[in-house]
């Protein structure tokens, strides 16, 4: 690899999305051994350099020899192009650079949704700002990929279900529907947190379930993985909530819903 000297980026060490690939940056050889520098330890020099509210949504590069500053996919694809320059010149062609301008912020702006820190609420944690725009779009994401998938694993249950996408698919929005009707109040200002960490839930939850759809296994079998999946994300939306700071809840309207729409839809199945 071909390393980018008297180069720094500025990573949320807090995101185990940063940190695994900033570090793999250094490991491989695309930047200095001291390459990167954690947001929250960042030195005065550098701090003085960048945009420090600009840099807790797109992640900050700073060169040295030019004393000048790119952020966000420039600075990702400026360390990459100086290894790989074809893949550089490919992914700044239209429309591939604005996608992927689309989708780096999509994750961005989602990243303390995705993978959340108990650190989170420290002044000097790198948080990313509030976009309503990419939160919905992440919401949304979500709930069509779930009902998707719980669509198809649902035919492998044996209750008598069927593939039935607008099935789940209202079952998904009316979870979001009953949260924010029963927890408005409590939640408060919380209320985009909550919901994007809650999806977050979901989205495990559902790629937990499409090893199954790859097997052949009984219906018994598949009722029991099943169990165990919301097992996992019952854990995990405890786990979550009280990262968020919340009580138990949240947790208990959740599972109250999932069980009532259980129940609504294997009474209307038989």
């Amino acid at each position: 690899m071909k390393t980018l000297k008297n180069h720094t980026l500025i990573y949320d060490n807090e995101c185990p999305m940063c940190d695994i690939y900033s570090k793999g940056f250094t490991k491989c050889g695309m930047l200095d051994n001291d390459g990167r520098e954690a947001f929250t330890e960042i030195s005065p020099e550098n701090r003085s350099m960048i945009d420090l509210n600009r840099a807790k949504n797109e992640i900050a590069l700073i060169d040295h020899d030019k004393n000048a500053v790119v952020y966000g996919l420039d600075s990702l694809l400026l360390i990459i192009g100086n290894s790989f320059p074809m893949l550089e010149k490919i992914a700044r062609t239209q429309p591939l650079y604005w996608f992927f301008r689309k989708l780096y912020s999509f994750v961005s702006y989602n990243r303390k949704q995705i993978i959340p820190s108990a650190k989170d609420h420290k002044d000097t944690a790198c948080i990313p700002d509030f976009n309503l725009k990419y939160r919905i779009a992440y919401i949304t994401f979500v709930v069509f990929f779930s009902a998707y998938i719980l669509s198809l694993f649902s035919g492998k249950l044996g209750l008598n279900l069927n593939h039935n996408f607008m099935r789940e698919l209202m079952v998904c929005f009316g979870q979001i529907l009953w949260q924010i009707l029963f927890l408005r109040l409590y939640l408060k200002d919380k209320i985009w947190d909550y919901l994007g960490n809650m999806m977050t839930v979901s989205l495990i939850g559902t790629l937990l379930l499409i090893p199954a759809l790859m097997t052949d296994f009984t219906p018994v079998f598949n009722i029991i993985y099943f169990g165990i999946v919301v097992f996992i994300m019952f854990l995990e939306h405890i786990r979550r909530c009280k990262i968020l700071k919340l009580n138990y809840l949240p947790t208990i309207s959740w599972i109250l819903f999932r069980i009532t729409a259980l129940l609504i839809i294997i009474l209307f199945s038989i």
